[in-house]
């Protein structure tokens, strides 16, 4: 179990290079195993959810191994095994994304119920429905899943709610499918576009159309491909956030802008300091920041993975700034660690027409005493504490509130949640002028 010791009150100064971002890196090695000979993916960040991805392909009889600092070579012939173990469950989310690979080569399919950060429900009938609709059959038993299908068929299925792991599931589950395929109200999440990518230059024929459907034509057969990972552009926002509240100046190498729009307008919004060059973006602060308000939104909105961030760096904006979660009935775990180390924050619940059409969460799967926006007062002085991360942005976000905060801040990390998604982030933080101790 890492702990860490945080001493605030130092302004971040250098500049730190991002590597492939976590939420597209592991699906394109899973992705991998459906060719019928070897894929290399290059720029993979250093984080545990590879590690884990790699470990269940290898545990099924395909092989997935380093072959360079930040390569990996995925090799699919050898896959033998339509059944992932139980252990493998409560870690991560990746093992439904299994199920469209193992249904591919052996009709049927048994994994583990998913985990990872606990950030609210994650609804898998958006899967299963859209499964069901290419000719799979879906139950339950145990703490496991169960798919079968004689065949995949393409078919036409209507998403009802945004769903970045459920477009990504039927991506992969029609693009070996007999037929044509028609994913309406699709997703349009930047990693999304990097899997169709991958897999069209593996031989797949995947279309994006207007008005978010995506088309696929089924295929008999994909080869392998080299597929450079696109950069973590939540990584990004997470420097960016840190330079910022510690009134430092960081250049974060493989910025891109174009996936930032939406960050980028508030950081105008706050009165913050950027520029936008050929090596990234840098972030630095110029003045005090103005309090704004944000609401989390699908892509090409405001990220939710961006939010605990922001509602950090606002602590630290003069004036009242509002945060309306979208996207998940339970994302404010981290609040109440933040109001411990003295942060003005009141939770509350807006009023909004028609919830059920404007939220992308389930109204059903609210739990009483649930709050969807966080009203922030600021500037205020944090104080350091002690805490158990709960998450990867609680993780991220408390390391970041450490580092503006009067006083030492220790984090544990059981369950080795920030380096699960973030690469060394103590350590590039140390770099740039961060007093930041890693002990076990």
């Amino acid at each position: 179990m890492p702990n860490f010791k945080i001493t605030g009150g130092k302004p971040l100064y250098g500049s730190v290079r991002v590597g492939g971002a976590k939420n597209a890196s592991y699906k394109l090695m899973i992705a991998a195993l459906l060719a019928d000979d070897d894929s290399r993916l290059l720029n993979f960040s250093h984080i545990s959810d590879v590690n884990f991805v790699a470990e269940i392909i290898n545990s099924l009889g395909a092989k997935a191994q380093t072959v360079g600092r930040r390569a990996y070579a995925i090799s699919p012939q050898n896959l033998s095994s339509f059944s992932i173990d139980e252990k493998f469950g409560q870690a991560s989310r990746a093992a439904t994304l299994f199920i469209p690979v193992l249904l591919t080569q052996f009709g049927k399919a048994t994994v583990p119920f998913p985990g990872g950060d606990k950030i609210g429900a994650r609804p898998l009938d958006l899967h299963f429905d859209g499964l069901a609709a290419l000719g799979v059959e879906m139950k339950m038993e145990g703490n496991t899943i169960q798919a079968q299908t004689k065949k995949l068929k393409g078919a036409t299925y209507r998403f009802r709610k945004n769903s970045h792991t459920g477009t990504e599931t039927l991506i992969m589950a029609a693009v070996k499918a007999e037929g044509r395929t028609i994913l309406e109200n699709a997703a349009e999440e930047i990693e999304i576009d990097d899997l169709i990518d991958f897999l069209n230059s593996m031989g797949a024929k995947i279309a994006r159309k207007p008005n978010r459907v995506i088309e696929i034509e089924g295929v008999p057969k994909l080869h392998g491909s080299i597929h450079k990972i696109m950069s973590d552009q939540n990584q990004v926002v997470s420097f960016a956030c840190a330079a910022l509240a510690t009134k430092g100046d960081v250049i974060v190498e493989n910025a891109i802008a174009k996936d930032l729009e939406a960050f980028i307008e508030k950081l105008d919004e706050i009165g913050a300091g950027y520029e936008i060059g050929n090596y990234g973006i840098r972030f630095f602060y110029k003045g005090e920041l103005h309090a704004t308000d944000v609401t989390t939104q699908i892509h090409p909105g405001f990220k939710t993975d961006w939010q605990p961030l922001w509602v950090t760096l606002m602590t630290q904006a003069r004036g009242k700034s509002v945060l309306h979660e979208t996207i998940y009935e339970n994302r404010f775990a981290y609040v109440e660690s933040l109001k411990q180390m003295g942060a003005d924050i009141e939770l509350f619940n807006p009023t909004v027409k028609n919830p059920e059409e404007f939220y992308n969460f389930r109204i059903a799967d609210v739990k009483p005493g649930s709050f969807h926006a966080a009203r922030i007062t600021g500037p205020t002085t944090l104080r350091g504490g002690e805490f158990n991360v709960k998450d990867l942005r609680h993780g991220a976000t408390l390391m970041i509130a450490g580092m503006v905060a009067e006083g030492t801040t220790i984090l544990r990390d059981p369950g080795n949640e920030i380096d699960r998604g973030y690469e060394m982030l103590d350590q590039n933080l140390c770099s740039m002028g961060a007093e930041i101790e890693r002990y076990t």
